[in-house]
């Protein structure tokens, strides 16, 4: 089988005012990375939009008809100090919530081994009724909900190795008790929260906060001692992932000082989970990563482990 890429040229269309981080240009550094020779059997496809009915799995109604009446026509509008819509804002929502909705469809039909979603914006600050931090809906929350509740999984692995903690994908699915959720991030940082002491309605959630600095060996022991027994203990039949590469050395939104090898060397691990417990099904989405050389660096050493292991 092959690596799926969903991506779509709409998430382009989501402009935040100038001198953004979270910037189209983000895209294109990975579209062009991920031009290269190496990935040419990468299975491209277009993200759907995602239904009514599917950001309802998450959000309440009357929150996305309020994102939908608060797109500009021109220019942008400021839902918090760091989150703004644009013209196009909603429609690049809608692809990039339905990339991860479709990606989950694909791998447990068995069409493909795995799959990344290269969207924006990201999802995994978006609360049920609440944008922030750069996000507008719960991209991969929404595809954990799918895949319990419309293809019948009874569990699923989520990790975040964002730098910031997933605020919104842990409120999303507090009390889920079919999801384990891990977040590692760097502490203290925004959102401040991700305390290891905030553990979920049925301690299905593993908060690991890292200290400002920490590298790759600090990094790949805690995932190599923690998170992933903890995750093998579960047995998850779909493996998601928030792949947030702001962990990166050069990134300017974060302190810790990861390398795109301590990123591959996590995908490796995550790719084993899935292939011991999910037959290999495995969903990564994009979140952060703002550096734009090391962004692409980054997801160009995470894809090409996951087309490694999907072969």
């Amino acid at each position: 089988m092959t690596t799926a890429l969903f991506t779509h040229p709409a998430c382009l269309l989501h402009a935040p005012p100038p001198g953004h981080p979270e910037r189209p240009e983000r895209l294109r550094a990975i579209a062009a990375a991920l031009d290269a020779p190496a990935f040419a059997g990468l299975d491209r496809r277009l993200a759907p939009a995602a239904s009514a009915d599917d950001l309802a799995l998450a959000h309440p109604a009357g929150y996305i008809a309020g994102l939908r009446a608060a797109e500009p026509a021109a220019g942008s509008f400021a839902l918090d100090p760091d989150t703004h819509l644009s013209p196009g804002s909603f429609a690049a929502a809608l692809r990039a919530a339905g990339a991860a909705i479709a990606a989950v469809d694909a791998v447990i039909a068995g069409a493909v081994a795995n799959a990344f979603c290269a969207v924006r914006p990201p999802g995994h600050h978006a609360l049920a009724a609440r944008a922030m931090g750069f996000c507008l809906a719960g991209n991969v929350a929404l595809g954990a909900r799918h895949a319990l509740d419309r293809h019948g999984l009874a569990r699923v692995a989520i990790v975040d190795f964002d730098v910031h903690h997933g605020n919104g994908t842990q409120a999303l699915l507090w009390d889920e008790p079919r999801v384990r959720f891990v977040s590692s991030h760097q502490m203290p940082l925004w959102p401040g929260s991700g305390s290891p002491d905030e553990a979920g309605a049925h301690g299905q959630i593993l908060n690991l906060p890292l200290a400002p600095g920490t590298g790759g060996a600090a990094f790949r022991k805690a995932y190599a001692t923690r998170v992933l027994p903890w995750l093998d203990a579960f047995a998850p039949e779909l493996v998601l992932v928030s792949a947030g590469f702001d962990g990166h050395r050069a990134d300017p939104l974060g302190g810790l000082a990861l390398e795109a090898e301590d990123f591959a060397w996590l995908t490796h691990g995550l790719a084993d989970l899935a292939g011991a417990h999910a037959g290999g099904r495995l969903v990564s989405a994009l979140e952060g990563g703002y550096d734009l050389d090391a962004l692409a660096r980054s997801v160009a050493a995470h894809v090409a482990v996951l087309m490694e292991r999907g072969a």
